[in-house]
């Protein structure tokens, strides 16, 4: 559906579930055996560690569409459906049914649960409909987004106040309908954001009827900023529950609490309390052999894998991922408006020593990544590939070639800022490696790593090419809006595309594919969006994070999933035996 940030930042689900920032990637300290402590049962309750503290209950805005934000909210809010094991698209039959009843126009039908009410006992109904429907479509001025591939191609949802049955009838076919209307995360309360925009609820479904940006301006101005938590959550009244837990409290720099929603009206969840642990990656594994966890992702690596498998009463799991690692380039105010700087760049990039000395350890088979939006373990990678999506003239490194293009370019020596979110050990010897390399081609590179560079450089685009991963799932639409053209190349316009990269011919082959029904089709289409970025050079590809979970054996029906979902995706079932 989206892509979603990883590694400390943002992450969304967009429209048929967008890429999210993931906040992967610190180094490879392991637990120490010997250390005293031990595991904890955690009482009635259970806590798992994230390395990247919640920032936001609303992950649906372009500077907030991250990991850290949709991870804890998997079962607090709730959506007709959610990537559930294996990271498949599973309908959320506690929330509602969907059904699609016409290929022409393509119309599909949602009805929400009869006993579906936010826990402040607010029925959840049309005015909610028409929110996601504002800020997913893009056609109401003002709301920031992640993303809204398919919803732009729907119509104004035809209900009425109350109504709990509605239909989105698509302009055109869309390849992942299924995934096409509100899901996990993505449907928020209405009834909060008409309150701040001092609007009654038939007040606002007729503004948003009339698309009337300038009188829901108060009401946008909240949605896009009146969530975010800087250093404790929002008034409990402005965050109310759709799942089985709601928020309870959250201590800067420490830790969230969610508790059983006492108004969800499906199986109540299996344990009272949720609490997510800011661990930073490189700690995780003591905190577990310490007891100050049950669950645990710390970064892979041949050491802390090694002391894991050595714990007693500990489960380990490795499993694939859709994350990867990326560069990303500034294009629009950085050096790298040259085309031919951002060749350079990829030719002297260290992709297979980056690989080498820090994901084979792990991955003894792991490649550098030549395609950017199929993982290698999905079964058409291979064919996108043969069809011509690899990387061509970048699949080795060359010195020698990239030196060449910065003298044709006239820029020896130009000085190159490579932003990250930190602290992060492992990117940190990525761009010292890539320092090391790119050195000798003629490029200055300075480590720009900051511990707000999802926060305010990356929206503000304040790098020349930033270092960060993609959490995502096997949509084809998920990645749409990296590569569309932005409206406009600013935090609220830009989407995932945080460079602003622009090609009018991606933009055309991007409509296609998501129009296109035939996955064995859609597979040339892929390839050949490959080969454009490849030829534009508009991002470099490295590597699939590979998945490292841990946990406490006593915990039950603790299940990894390779989407941008996470491992909370169950939280709800998880129990302590």
């Amino acid at each position: 559906m989206f892509h979603a940030r990883t590694s400390g930042g943002f992450l969304a689900a967009l429209a048929a579930g967008a890429l999210v920032l993931s906040a992967c990637g610190a180094g490879d300290t392991a637990a120490d055996p010997t250390a005293p402590g031990a595991l904890s049962s955690g009482g009635r309750s259970i806590t798992y560690a994230y390395e990247q503290e919640f920032h936001s209950y609303n992950n649906n805005t372009a500077a907030e569409n991250a990991t850290r934000n949709m991870s804890p909210l998997q079962r607090v809010l709730t959506g007709f459906w959610f990537y559930g094991e294996k990271g498949a698209i599973t309908p959320d039959r506690d929330f509602g049914t969907y059904r699609k009843v016409s290929d022409d126009p393509l119309t599909v039908e949602y009805t929400i649960d009869d006993r579906a009410v936010w826990s402040d006992g607010t029925p959840i109904d049309c005015d909610d409909v028409l929110l996601w429907w504002g800020f997913k479509s893009g056609k109401i001025k003002g709301f920031s987004t992640s993303g809204t591939i398919g919803v732009e191609d729907t119509k104004l949802p035809d209900c009425a106040m109350g109504d709990r049955t509605f239909s989105l009838v698509y302009d055109r076919p869309f390849a992942d309908w299924a995934a096409g209307g509100p899901g996990a995360t993505e449907l928020l309360p209405a009834h909060v954001v008409e309150k701040q925009g001092g609007l009654s609820e038939a007040e606002f479904i007729a503004a948003i009827k009339a698309s009337d940006s300038r009188r829901l301006e108060r009401a946008v101005k909240f949605f896009n900023n009146g969530w975010v938590s800087e250093v404790a959550l929002p008034e409990a009244e402005l965050i109310p529950s759709s799942g089985p837990y709601k928020l309870s409290k959250m201590d800067a720099g420490q830790s969230l609490t969610l508790v059983a929603n006492d108004r969800w009206w499906g199986t109540p969840a299996a344990t009272p309390t949720i609490i997510e642990r800011f661990i930073t990656l490189d700690e995780q594994a003591q905190a577990l052999h310490n007891g100050e966890v049950q669950i645990i992702g710390p970064q892979p690596g041949p050491n802390v894998l090694k002391q894991l498998q050595a714990l007693e009463g500990v489960k380990v799991a490795l499993s694939d991922q859709y994350t990867y690692e990326h560069l990303d380039f500034n294009v629009v105010s950085s050096p790298f408006k040259d085309r031919r700087l951002r060749a350079a760049f990829a030719k002297c990039v260290p992709r297979r020593r980056i690989v080498d000395d820090l994901i084979r350890p792990v991955v003894p088979d792991a490649r550098p990544l030549d395609i950017r939006n199929v993982a290698p373990f999905q079964a058409n990678a291979a064919e996108i590939i043969a069809a011509g999506g690899g990387a061509g003239a970048y699949a080795r490194q060359d010195i020698a070639g990239a030196r060449a293009l910065v003298r044709k370019a006239g820029k020896a020596g130009v000085q190159i800022k490579i932003g990250y979110q930190t602290p992060n050990p492992r990117r940190t010897m990525q761009v010292q490696l890539i320092i090391e390399a790119c050195g000798r081609a003629g490029f200055k590179v300075i480590d720009k790593g900051s511990d707000d560079f999802f926060g305010t450089v990356m929206p503000a685009n304040g790098y020349d090419v930033a270092l960060f991963a993609w959490s995502a799932s096997s949509l084809v639409s998920s990645w749409a809006s990296t590569y569309t053209t932005p409206k406009r190349c600013d935090g609220e316009n830009k989407g995932n595309n945080n460079g602003c990269y622009s090609s009018p011919k991606v933009d055309r082959l991007i409509g296609r594919l998501n129009a296109t029904v035939d996955p064995a089709a859609q597979n040339l289409i892929i390839a050949r969006i490959e080969k454009e970025l490849w030829a534009d050079v508009a991002t470099i590809p490295l590597f699939q994070h590979p998945g490292l979970n841990a946990w406490d054996e006593r915990v039950r029906n603790v299940v990894p999933n390779p989407a941008q979902s996470t491992i909370t995706w169950n939280m709800d079932r998880w129990s302590l035996s």
